[in-house]
């Protein structure tokens, strides 16, 4: 069942109703058999991207949709009802364009951002490593000028889109104090490891990147030398909606699976809904999502307002993520038996659900900046 949508414009309602149709009749009738074969989907994308979807909150002068957030995030959520691993790929090519967008050069921007906005390139995000996740200022992948280049030698870890990707916002350390961040074209001299064996969102490429001696043109440096960990700490703010977003959309097709398997299913007679155990459940589970849903677009909102969200952001995020994991648990439940099975997709959601509460900063960190925020009022 579609969720209720309050859209500020006709035409936002028109572009949800668009990706409504996308995700019900080219990305959900896939998902199941490419998430059993770990099968990444790089046609959607494109599809994704010649639709406008992977461009939706940036600049028409660049190709963009020039899309409200609480719009953009409403189309991502809607994504992530058929197919999370499209939804998480999609909100980080988003992110990944976001440093290029907002702290490039006008000269920048217009030689390079249209043609990441356009669809036929696709974007990852190079910031974490193996021992520098939640500290993101540990990192040590280095970054040394040479003549009109930068060469470039480290590994980045838990990379989506590595080795399918075409560009990548890197991260990397310019001196001992400073990380620089780097539009940084895939090719020669970065190469992806072997795909991590997830739980879930195995359609999606997650591995570690590898930059041996690769040359990065000094051109593409995005910002000052020494912007880099604030530029990738502003994007997260706004990739963190995007995963509360997600989260959203994945317990809202949970949530759906659970009401129309309780309403076919029988006991004793009666359809199991008309239990009021199991009916207390579905009305917790649609409370969670409900309440989530709300908390992203508020936070959305302030961001497209031009006022402070970061703790807003991150309550998201953590409220989200966290509703998500027990709503997808709660589903599973619901459907007894058979939710146990891969017979139905509440299995798979919850699996997918897990790793919200991981990436884009652990909901531990989450309630760590929301603390710092709190003492700052």
């Amino acid at each position: 069942m579609p969720a209720e949508r309050l859209l500020p414009t006709t035409e936002a309602e028109d572009l949800i109703a668009l990706v409504r149709e996308i995700a019900r009749d080219e990305l959900k009738p896939r998902a199941a058999e490419a998430e059993e074969h770990e099968r990444f989907p790089r046609d959607v994308f494109r599809l994704l991207g010649k639709s406008g979807l992977l461009a939706l909150p940036y600049p028409e002068e660049f190709g963009g949709g020039e899309q409200p957030y609480e719009v953009y995030l409403q189309a991502l959520e809607e994504i992530a009802s058929a197919w999370m691993s499209v939804a998480v790929g999609t909100s980080v090519h988003v992110m990944s364009a976001y440093p290029l967008a907002t702290f490039g050069t006008p000269e920048q921007r217009e030689r390079w951002l249209p043609e990441l906005l356009e669809g036929d390139l696709l974007g990852g995000y190079a910031l974490s490593e193996t021992h520098a996740g939640s500290d993101a200022g540990a990192l040590s992948t280095r970054a040394v000028l040479d003549g009109d280049s930068y060469v470039v030698n480290g590994t980045k870890a838990w990379i989506t889109h590595a080795g399918v990707a075409d560009f990548y916002t890197l991260m990397a350390r310019t001196s001992e104090k400073d990380i620089s961040c780097f539009l940084a074209p895939s090719g020669s001299g970065i190469t992806a490891a072997a795909p991590e064996r997830k739980m879930g969102l195995t359609g999606s490429v997650t591995a570690q990147l590898v930059f041996e001696d690769a040359r990065v043109p000094a051109d593409r440096l995005i910002g000052a030398e020494g912007d880099g960990l604030k530029i990738a700490l502003d994007a997260l703010n706004s990739g963190r909606l995007g995963i509360a977003a997600c989260a959203v959309g994945l317990a809202q097709a949970a949530l759906d699976e659970a009401v129309a398997y309780a309403k076919q299913r029988t006991q004793f007679g009666k359809p199991i809904i008309e239990f009021q155990g199991l009916e207390f459940l579905l009305a917790d589970m649609a409370a969670g999502v409900e309440s989530a849903r709300a908390t992203y677009l508020e936070a959305a909102r302030r961001r497209d307002r031009g006022v402070p969200f970061q703790r807003q952001a991150s309550i998201a995020k953590l409220v989200a993520t966290d509703m998500a994991m027990k709503v997808t648990t709660d589903a599973v439940q619901v459907l007894g038996g058979a939710g146990y099975t891969r017979d139905f997709p509440v299995e798979r959601y919850m699996r997918e659900a897990k790793v919200l509460q991981i990436f884009e900063g652990t909901n531990q960190i989450q309630r760590l900046v929301i603390g710092r925020a709190l003492r700052k009022l």
